[in-house]
């Protein structure tokens, strides 16, 4: 989260955006929302989604190919993940400010 939250500033992603997705919270802007909500429906469905799930993700303005790029973007986020937890990978210096922790959950100080 803290790598995440760190590059998400780097790049121009408004402060409040950022906040809701590590809030867990909508996003303001229903286009954002909507790729929020159909990359979280890949996870859970793992794949399976329902047409009508891609159609409402469609029709928010995302193209086929954004699809796959949510596709290619949750399968990278895995492998990074899954390899920086087994390597129990240090957070880099400039991603502590973005120290995130689940509530209930003891925070996790890997990338």
């Amino acid at each position: 989260m803290a790598a995440h939250s760190g590059l998400a500033k780097m790049v121009g992603m408004k402060s409040e955006d950022i906040q809701a997705l590590r809030d867990n919270t909508p996003l303001k802007e229903p286009k954002l929302q909507a790729l929020r909500r159909f990359t979280q429906r890949m996870i859970q469905a793992r794949g399976w989604v329902e047409d009508a799930e891609i159609q409402e993700f469609l029709a928010v303005g995302y193209s086929k190919q954004q699809i796959l790029e949510v596709i290619l973007g949750i399968a990278i986020k895995v492998m990074h993940n899954y390899t920086n937890h087994i390597a129990k990978t240090p957070l880099d210096k400039p991603f502590q400010p973005y120290i995130w922790s689940k509530p209930g959950i003891e925070s996790v100080n890997s990338i």
